[in-house]
């Protein structure tokens, strides 16, 4: 699975970092979305489709 991150539209409400904290985090300095992983292992699988889902600005995506 591959994830993109969209920054430009991300408004940093915090649901990925939340729902995956492993894949995901926030700038300190907007609270923005932060990517670690790109390509996070299976077991994170669940948890980055609901964090997907549950960005209210459509800022994540996967493939």
């Amino acid at each position: 699975m591959k994830i993109k991150a969209d920054t430009e539209i991300c408004i940093g409400a915090g649901m990925c970092v939340l729902t995956a904290p492993e894949v995901f985090d926030q700038s300190e300095d907007d609270g923005t979305v932060v990517l670690l992983d790109p390509d996070p292992p299976a077991a994170q699988e669940a948890a980055v489709r609901r964090a997907v889902q549950l960005c209210p600005s459509g800022a994540l995506s996967n493939s």
